[in-house]
């Protein structure tokens, strides 16, 4: 192994398609209190938790036979003193079928907290009535298989559900709509949003709050998938967040509450549950600074008046994923003149990278016009990559 891969400030792990141990670098072998040679030729199970174990083996490796490449994914690793070392790691599959790791250990995580709603007894309710509902339709279906006249009257009474159901449907796409935030347009900032659903109802929800005369918060999640189940717990998330914005709580509090919440919601309930990436900002104008916590969310980009680009990249999982996560604060100072874009991942779906060249060289250019521009670029790859998701963007000058 090369000697800066060998003692890099990281761990570096070679494994075989079973997941046998081939290469480990010094760093991760005093990270977990091993030496070379009793690692090497045996299985990763032995630095692996025992939920670690489980999840490798029905999410990890799938994933990388699948993409060659797994970014980001949170584990926890096993010491031989049995010291458990939560992780990020990072991926990728080699031509001579060999998986390199890059493993970068996390800070500890503490005990979570807070309330259960009662949302997934609604839900578990409604999948046994629409379940009984099914049954007894496909039961009075094979009666009415002889009787024509009380086969067309089924018909008209089932065109009718339909109709209401779109009626529903409709109702709660307005609903869930009408919670979205307007944009904030005043002496400190210039606003444009963008936000579109893949079918009637949409896993993306966004909020944006004057908190007082200085503070402001903005707040962009991505559950996962789309559609009823996603859009439910959107208006969940929803109602939560804004109390704890509005109140003016801290970035990592909101976070771990919203964590906490979707873990409470999903208890005991493995089948049904869901995860959100999300990124949340507070925006001080009067001492010019934005403190933010992404959670497994694409990074934010911030670029300052020259032009010079940074990124708002994660430093935790997403939110309902693992239990007991610390979401840590991020603080950074900004000029008038700097331009913020937050997106969720159906707006670069395959992340190719087009959102950063394309906000540098329109430095110059109306917001609106910014707009129009990603607008254009969306479609473009959406046409190339037969993509369909849920869309938003958030636009911000600040004056």
């Amino acid at each position: 192994m090369d000697e800066q891969l060998n003692h890099a400030p990281c761990g570096f792990l070679t494994l075989s398609e079973d997941g046998l141990i081939l290469e480990i670098n010094q760093t991760l072998l005093k990270i977990l209190n091993y030496s070379q040679d009793s690692l090497i030729g045996q299985h990763v199970n032995s630095i692996l938790t025992v939920p670690a174990r489980l999840f490798l083996q029905f999410y990890f490796f799938p994933l990388v036979k699948l993409e060659h490449r797994v970014e980001e994914m949170y584990i926890s690793l096993e010491t031989s003193k049995g010291e458990e070392i939560p992780v990020l790691i990072n991926a990728l599959l080699k031509r001579k079928e060999t998986v390199d790791c890059i493993i970068i250990p996390m800070r500890k995580r503490n005990e979570y907290e807070n309330e259960l709603l009662l949302a997934k007894k609604e839900t578990e309710k409604a999948l046994k009535a629409k379940h009984e509902a099914m049954a007894e339709l496909e039961t009075t279906l094979k009666k009415l298989e002889i009787q024509k006249e009380a086969l067309l009257e089924l018909n008209q009474q089932n065109q009718k559900y339909k109709i209401e159901t779109k009626k529903e449907l409709e109702l709660a796409r307005i609903i869930q709509e009408t919670s979205i935030t307007e944009p904030i347009n005043n002496d400190y900032f210039q606003m444009e949003v963008f936000y579109n659903a893949s079918g009637e109802l949409s896993g993306d929800i966004y909020g944006i709050y004057q908190i007082d005369p200085y503070r402001y918060g903005i707040i962009l999640l991505d559950v996962m998938g789309h559609g009823i189940s996603s859009a439910l717990i959107t208006m969940t998330l929803h109602s939560l967040f804004q109390r704890l914005i509005s109140a003016g709580f801290t970035v990592d509090l909101v976070m771990k509450e919203l964590d906490s919440h979707l873990h409470k919601l999903f208890d005991n309930n493995e089948e049904a549950r869901h995860y959100s990436t999300g990124i949340y900002l507070l925006i001080d104008t009067e001492k010019q600074k934005i403190d933010y916590v992404n959670a497994g969310h694409p990074p934010a980009l911030w670029q300052d008046p020259n032009g010079t680009q940074y990124e708002l990249s994660s430093t935790a999982p997403p939110l309902g994923t693992f239990e007991g996560v610390v979401f840590k604060t991020n603080t950074f100072t900004y000029k008038k003149g700097g331009r913020l874009l937050l997106y969720t991942d159906g707006v670069d779906p395959l992340a190719t990278d087009y959102l950063a060249p394309l906000l540098r060289k329109t430095t110059s250019l109306p917001l609106c016009k910014l707009k129009e521009e990603i607008l254009q670029a969306l479609h473009y790859e959406k046409n190339v990559y037969h993509k369909s998701d849920d869309e938003s963007f958030i636009l911000v000058d600040f004056k």
